[in-house]
């Protein structure tokens, strides 16, 4: 009889399955009471601020504020009766449109993730080579002035620095549109271009992400291995390429997403950008208060995303961080 033998490559993929399904299943339940605690929390908040913020948060008949003998119903009931129709997938409808929230949530959630992940990758572009090169070669002619420059644009206001792009690219060269959809299609790339730009090079994520990755860059570099490695001849970046680049800069785009999405409120203020954070701030202006939990929950959903990408990434590239 010929013994069943799984190949030892299987053996290693399957057995790397398993810690990600765990991290993941332990994730989505530390993101359910994350999510219940901050629509508490902002729930009430709102209940708090002066008004009649929930008239219109679910249902009529459920969420008036008053029940059938005219007594005010007590806020905890309006909160739970809230939650239940947000988990059945009524989001309310937001007062100042009469449109469902979930609706208008994702249609400007799609606008932000198109700016921050634009925003990204800009920030990467600009910082990686800097990082790279003051690790390898140390300050040289190149990374000295990009460097300052990185610290300079992170240190002026976003709105800003916003202003003087908009400035420069309308008046100087006769290029930004007033508003969204202004020009034809064949211009609009510019109107993405523009708010990417500020947005990743402004708001101190890219001299951040330079500072994190050429410290993390220098300390594997020094590590023995890579010692060994540039002695035989071999590959410094090969041997480098997890531990010195992948698991940083998925660990410092992982922290600044919170970051860049308060920085997206600025900026798509600034640049007319129909986003998550713009819709954010007129609906605090006109007391949109189911609007606002909803933006406030799928903000809170891609920070976790995020998180749960970093850690699936790290976990993928060393197993051995799962038992940590």
């Amino acid at each position: 009889m010929i013994p069943c033998t799984v190949p030892y490559d299987t053996t290693m993929k399957l057995s790397s399955i398993r810690p990600i399904t765990l991290l993941i299943s332990k994730e989505l339940m530390i993101t359910a009471f994350l999510l219940l605690g901050v629509s508490f929390v902002v729930f009430l908040i709102l209940f708090l601020s002066p008004g009649d913020p929930f008239s219109a948060m679910v249902k009529e008949e459920m969420m008036s504020g008053v029940v059938s003998n005219g007594v005010p119903e007590a806020w905890y009931s309006q909160y739970l009766s809230w939650l239940n129709s947000m988990l059945h997938g009524d989001f309310g409808t937001s007062t100042r449109s009469g449109l469902p929230v979930l609706r208008e949530v994702i249609l400007v959630t799609i606008n932000t993730i198109y700016l921050t992940v634009g925003s990204m990758f800009v920030t990467l572009l600009l910082a990686v080579p800097i990082a790279i090169i003051s690790a390898r070669r140390g300050m040289t002619l190149f990374t000295w002035p990009a460097t300052i420059f990185t610290y300079v644009v992170s240190a002026l206001p976003v709105f800003w620095l916003g202003y003087i792009v908009i400035y420069i690219s309308m008046h100087q060269f006769g290029l930004f549109p007033l508003a969204f959809g202004a020009m034809s299609k064949k211009f609009n790339w510019i109107y993405f271009l523009l708010p990417v730009f500020v947005l990743g090079v402004g708001n101190g994520t890219i001299s951040e992400v330079v500072r994190y990755l050429r410290d993390e860059m220098e300390r594997v570099f020094a590590e023995d291995y890579i010692r060994t490695a540039r002695a035989k001849g071999a590959s410094i970046w090969k041997h480098s390429f997890k531990e010195g680049f992948l698991i940083p800069i998925t660990e410092i785009i992982a922290s600044k997403i919170s970051f860049i999405l308060g920085g997206a409120i600025v900026v798509e203020q600034v640049f007319n950008w129909p986003g998550m954070g713009r819709m954010a701030w007129q609906a605090a202006q006109d007391r949109d208060y189911p609007l606002i939990m909803g933006i406030t929950l799928m903000a809170a959903i891609i920070v976790r995303l995020g998180s749960l990408f970093q850690r699936v990434v790290h976990i993928i590239v060393n197993p051995r961080a799962s038992q940590e």
